[in-house]
């Protein structure tokens, strides 16, 4: 089974998939960023299609045409979402129902969303963590695969719980995409 990583942002997170040997076809981006020269420094095939439009008036349905037709035309099993930043229409978990896995700063259904460990600490949590699963149309609703906790201490700052929950990500994805790969070669290459 071939896999395709979504990435937006340093690639912390794809360089824990790469080192896991993980059998990762081609990485696509969404804009230029570190991940790109992560791919790159580990010959695996980059592709930027690029998301110009920040605002709220973007057209996440047309972007998440342009990237389902070039995933498709890829042939690739699974995607793997590694820090991507752009939340992509309902087209893309439908086409790829079940085959989509995303890591998330916070245990689930706690701290949904795109601030997770900042909302997490303006909570009070003493305890945040990591959660991994499938994605669906609703955004951090998919079925949960795997969670490990990470302790909040009370003179955390939102940059340093983050990349203590980042240590436990870089740690679970990898293990929990090769338990998914596993178990869907097992079923015949579907999940």
């Amino acid at each position: 089974m071939q896999i395709a990583v979504l990435a937006s942002g340093t690639g912390t997170i794809l360089a824990a998939l790469i080192n896991a040997k993980l059998p990762i076809a081609e990485v696509v981006v969404d804009r230029h960023c570190g991940a790109e020269k992560i791919a790159e420094h580990a010959n695996v095939p980059v592709k930027c299609i690029e998301r110009r439009d920040f605002s709220p008036s973007f057209d996440r349905a047309n972007y998440t045409r342009k990237l389902l037709e070039y995933l498709e035309a890829s042939s690739v099993d699974v995607i793997v979402l590694a820090g991507f930043g752009t939340v992509l229409g309902p087209e893309m978990s439908d086409r790829f129902a079940g085959r989509i896995l995303n890591t998330h700063p916070a245990l689930l259904p706690a701290y949904k969303g795109w601030h997770a460990v900042r909302d997490a600490l303006a909570d009070g949590a003493s305890v945040t963590g990591c959660t991994v699963h499938l994605v669906t149309a609703e955004v951090d609703e998919g079925p949960i695969l795997a969670q490990e906790a990470v302790p909040v201490f009370p003179d955390d700052t939102e940059e340093i719980l983050h990349e203590r929950i980042k240590e436990v990500e870089r740690r679970l994805y990898p293990a929990t995409i090769w338990a998914f790969l596993d178990e869907a070669t097992k079923k015949g290459g579907t999940t």
